[in-house]
């Protein structure tokens, strides 16, 4: 699909369309919908701003790329005076004091927020049904699940509600829902967007990444976000990537797998002889190809979940009912914080807070915590050797298909291993893009840190690939 963003920017110039006709029938599709894709409409602000742009159209002003685009926001996000309540029970009346830089660079942009999107509670799931708002359901087929944990963003993004949304990455929240939904899903590198006004799931890993339905989309949407941010202080500057930079693909000489993850018993058959025979096919346009060695999966996934449970833990432990969310009182202070937090947070969230503080206690420390940061670092030390040897690393975004609705609430372990492919990206801090090719739940692109450009490219070449 060609840049959704760029043809209505047209039709906005050649007046074909209005922004405010625009806004409200994407507004009204999103009332109607039936995925669970909302926890709050943003109508007042929305059609506010696009009587602005519709009045700069008529006295004949110039407009820029993004001015009139309805997007989407993943409810983690800050911005001021709607209500931002991260899919929980605890904040849902907090309402947003400020708003989060990359949200606040797209509204400089002139892209307009229609939409507050449903995701898993504090971005703790992988299949957006730990929500007060009711499970997401997938945008291809309703009885299974949108993808975890930007779930919302995802669906909307599939179904037209919004033109791009705003997911959040951690271990795979943006990449996950993307495969499922058959859209593009991107992680940047850690640090390339600002974290400010994101609320913290886990820090090192935590990223702000654009859903869209094309290349030209994302990088459109990723260039106007990034940059370094001094209330940010993991921020760096990057440099603009251009359209015609990524339409070439002659410097990708050789692209790599890990061997381990297709010879997995844990992989669908499908998946496995989709991802091979795309292989074949990169092959034929010859690109060398070659098997990697990484880490077991299951390895992979007990040091991310072991990393980020420690950090969740520490960054929740302001949420107690006093300055953040819904207090319950009791008849002491200490009972209202034990009380709040028992009676506010998810079962998901209580799990993940319980593990992070046995990871985090005296005497387990050095022997979980300390373990997990050195086997993060052997992780990094890995892909820097992969990159020495390949220029992209392809991958399946899932082992498997996405379950039915209901299932991962029974079986959170199953859960967690429906992200073993994409916590090893996070955990590398390397940027990574679902591309919905090649299997069911699509092809993930990884390229090394600061590379974000070649990501890009080697996606244009697989659409025209496979």
């Amino acid at each position: 699909m060609e840049s959704q963003i760029q043809q209505i920017h047209q039709q906005l110039v050649d007046k074909k369309i209005s922004c405010v006709g625009l806004i409200q029938e994407k507004l009204n599709a999103l009332k109607e919908n039936t995925h669970n894709t909302v926890n709050a409409l943003l109508s007042e602000l929305a059609l506010e701003k696009a009587a602005n742009v519709d009045a700069k159209i008529a006295n004949g002003e110039t407009i820029g790329l993004l001015e009139g685009i309805p997007f989407g926001v993943k409810d983690v996000y800050m911005l001021q005076g709607t209500y931002a309540t991260a899919s929980s029970d605890l904040l849902k009346n907090y309402k947003s004091p400020y708003t989060a830089t990359a949200i606040q660079k797209l509204l400089n942009a002139g892209a307009i927020p229609i939409v507050k999107e449903n995701c898993d509670s504090f971005g703790h799931g992988s299949s957006s049904e730990n929500t007060i708002f009711g499970a997401v359901k997938n945008a291809v087929n309703p009885e299974l699940v949108g993808g975890g944990s930007s779930g919302g963003s995802a669906v909307n993004v599939a179904k037209d509600y919004t033109i791009f949304s705003i997911g959040g990455d951690t271990g795979g929240s943006v990449r996950q829902p993307a495969g499922y939904n058959n859209i593009y899903g991107l992680k940047p590198t850690y640090g390339r967007i600002s974290r400010y006004g994101l609320m913290a799931y886990a820090s090192s890993t935590d990223c702000v990444g654009p859903l869209a339905k094309s290349v030209e989309d994302i990088r459109i949407v990723l260039n106007a976000m990034s940059g370094k941010d001094t209330k940010d202080q993991t921020t760096y500057t990057s440099e603009t990537i251009e359209e015609s930079s990524i339409l070439n693909t002659d410097d990708i000489k050789t692209v790599g797998y890990f061997k381990n993850f297709i010879e997995s018993e844990a992989i669908d058959a499908q998946i496995k002889e989709d991802f091979l025979a795309s292989i074949e096919k990169i092959k034929a346009k010859g690109i060398q190809v070659k098997e990697l060695d990484f880490f077991k999966s299951d390895i992979l996934v007990s040091t991310y979940y072991t990393l980020a449970m420690a950090e969740t833990a520490s960054n929740l432990s302001r949420l107690d009912g006093t300055n953040y969310g819904d207090r319950i009182d009791d008849k002491d202070l200490k009972e209202s914080y034990a009380i709040t937090r028992s009676e506010k947070f998810s079962e998901e969230t209580k799990r993940r807070i319980v593990g992070g503080n046995q990871v985090l206690s005296q005497g387990f420390s050095d022997e979980i915590y300390l373990k997990g940061l050195a086997l993060r670092d052997a992780i990094s030390e890995n892909f820097e050797k992969d990159f020495e040897a390949v220029d992209i690393i392809l991958s399946p975004v899932t082992p498997s298909t996405p379950p039915k609705i209901g299932d991962s609430l029974k079986d959170p372990l199953a859960m967690y291993l429906s992200d073993a492919y994409t916590v090893g990206f996070s955990l590398g801090q390397l940027p990574t893009l679902t591309v919905p090719q090649g299997t069911q739940t699509g092809l993930q692109v990884t390229a090394a840190k600061n590379n974000d450009e070649l990501v890009l490219k080697f996606a244009n070449f697989l659409k025209d690939t496979i």
